[in-house]
Parts: structure tokens; C-alpha cells; sequence
């Protein structure tokens, strides 16, 4: 998804700040967390239905671009 910024926005004053999916309240980080808990995104929808698939999508969308620019250190495994 290339327009992933017309989806998110961060406002000082909604969420303290935090990455959330325009014109709610919903972070992106809650989102995610829900995807890696193996939530399918049916079921993310149920959960919040002011959320549109494209939110879904923005939010994967921006996590993609982070993971290209920030790089968490993680401990290497050796074999």
C-alpha cells in the first residue's frame, strides 16, 4: 500500500501522541498487536468497527516502512 499516510496520523493531543488510524482513536500499535496475536483481520474488523480493511492494510503499510528504517537489535542465534 504506497498512500499508508493518508490512513495514519499522530496528533499531540489524541492517544498522547501515538500512531493512530485517522479520525479515531485506534492505534496502529493495537492493531498489530492484535495480527501477531494471530487475531485475523475478520475478526480485528468485529472488534472495532469504525476500522476499514484499508486501516488494516495502512497500519501493515507502516509497520513495513518502520522495519526499513529502524533496525531493534535482536540476539543472534549460532548453530
Amino acid at each position: 500500500m504506497e498512500n499508508w499516510k493518508d490512513y495514519i496520523s499522530v496528533e499531540p493531543n489524541i492517544c498522547h501522541g501515538q500512531v493512530c488510524i485517522k479520525g479515531t482513536r485506534i492505534m496502529v500499535s493495537i492493531i498489530l498487536d492484535n495480527l501477531a496475536a494471530g487475531i485475523s483481520q475478520e475478526g480485528i474488523l468485529k472488534s472495532y468497527p469504525s476500522l476499514t480493511q484499508e486501516d488494516i492494510q495502512a497500519a501493515i503499510a507502516y509497520a513495513a516502512e518502520l522495519a526499513r528504517e529502524e533496525i531493534i537489535p535482536v540476539a543472534s542465534r549460532i548453530s
